[in-house]
């Protein structure tokens, strides 16, 4: 089984930036399909985005196209989740998550971190 750590979360204003980065021990995930996804007080958890094993294809919630961008080193055995133009509404815990294939459905993940909490506020 992999374990999955992630940092890098805090406090933003809007309109700024962070960097997430999820730091997978145990298990190599060079072979693996990986996504970010979080979850609000009072909500589901939902998508944010996700990164064949290869890095060749990534994909994106709506909410966050044009903002975010995900990425992995297999080498360093991390993904990354570079998060721009943050608003209030990304305020959550975020999560990633390792899969066989790519998916939108936290059910098909296996894997997943304890999360990192980030919270967009003046």
């Amino acid at each position: 089984q992999v374990q999955l750590v992630e940092s890098g979360g805090g406090l933003v204003q809007p309109g700024g930036s962070l960097r997430l980065s999820c730091a997978a021990s145990g298990r190599t995930i060079g072979r693996t399909a990986m996504g970010w996804f979080r979850q609000a007080p009072g909500k589901e958890r939902e998508f944010v985005a996700g990164i064949t094993w290869s890095g060749g294809g990534t994909y994106y919630a709506d909410s966050v196209k044009g903002r975010f961008t995900i990425s992995r080193d297999n080498a360093k055995n991390t993904v990354y989740l570079q998060m721009n133009s943050l608003k209030p509404e990304d305020t959550a815990d975020y999560y990633c998550a390792t899969a066989l294939y790519p998916s939108i459905r936290a059910r098909d993940y296996d894997s997943w971190g304890q999360g990192t909490q980030v919270t967009v506020s003046a």
